[in-house]
């Protein structure tokens, strides 16, 4: 007999209260793999981004958590959802996904391992998770202080990677195209480190130095980096929290120089001037 939705939901939300023990933070995800619920601000498209600072669920994989408590919450609120994501980037192992994708005719495997030859690198023994088209996703271990960004095809045909501000499926997920399986043997593997070699062809070019105010000093220079680094995903999490630290620490000058440096990022200025006046009605500024 066919699994129902109901009995699928309840094998996912077990699949996912496992994986947070392992330290992974997970969200409740749909057929489609698909986050499962809606954003609360669907009916209001004017609204300043946000990536649930109001406190409510439905903004993706920033609702990603590792917490029991809210992980049944977040599946009580979406009694659809028959799969799990596990967000990239976060602590303890600062995930990195790299999805061979079988579509199209493209042979990942292969092209993995003419970069892995050319660029001097062996991807080690890892978790790996085979998914119903015939792909699989491996499982690697970024360092704390790098932001490794989401792409599609960069590398390779059939190559994508899942970085901050992006999720994996988990395995045990069941899609309208099949369940998510760990394969033999890596179950129970932890995400070993990403070869250096390959870490380096993950990350983008250095972007352009942007001067702070000299009255913002070594700090207001950080904050300002802090934005540079940010990644499709996370351009405006990054800009808010930056903005937020400038007023609350006495530089509001620094909010310039903070809108520069997300539009260099590729944020609009429109983007940009909505999260920073976001971040001063926070700061009560």
């Amino acid at each position: 007999m066919a699994t129902t939705d109901r009995q699928a939901t309840t094998l996912a939300l077990a699949h996912a209260l496992s994986a947070a023990e392992r330290g992974l933070a997970v969200i409740p995800l749909s057929r489609t793999k698909l986050p499962a619920l809606r954003s609360p601000h669907r009916d209001d498209p004017s609204r300043p981004p946000c990536h649930g600072e109001c406190g409510r669920f439905g903004h993706g994989v920033y609702d990603a958590t590792t917490d029991p408590a809210r992980i049944r919450a977040l599946f009580a609120a979406a009694p659809r959802a028959t799969g799990y994501g596990i967000a990239c980037g976060l602590p303890p192992y600062h995930l990195i996904g790299v999805d061979l994708d079988t579509k199209n005719g493209t042979d990942p495997r292969a092209a993995l391992r003419a970069l892995a030859l050319r660029h001097g690198f062996t991807v080690p023994p890892t978790v790996v998770v085979l998914t119903p088209s015939g792909g699989r996703h491996l499982w690697l271990s970024g360092p704390s202080d790098v932001v490794v960004p989401n792409s599609a095809g960069r590398l390779a045909p059939g190559i994508d990677i899942r970085g901050a501000g992006g999720y994996l499926v988990g395995p045990g997920s069941r899609t309208e195209h099949g369940t998510y399986r760990a394969a033999p043997g890596a179950a129970h593997l932890a995400p070993a480190p990403c070869p250096p070699a390959l870490l380096r062809l993950l990350l983008p070019p250095p972007r352009a130095h942007h001067p702070t105010p000299p009255s913002a000093g070594g700090h207001g220079q950080g904050l300002v980096q802090f934005v540079l680094a940010a990644h499709e995903g996370q351009r405006n999490t990054r800009l808010f929290w930056a903005a937020c630290r400038a007023y609350e620490d006495g530089i509001p000058e620094l909010v310039e120089p903070l809108a520069d440096a997300a539009r260099a990022t590729g944020l609009s200025a429109r983007e940009a001037r909505a999260t920073i006046a976001s971040a001063a009605r926070m700061t009560g500024h």
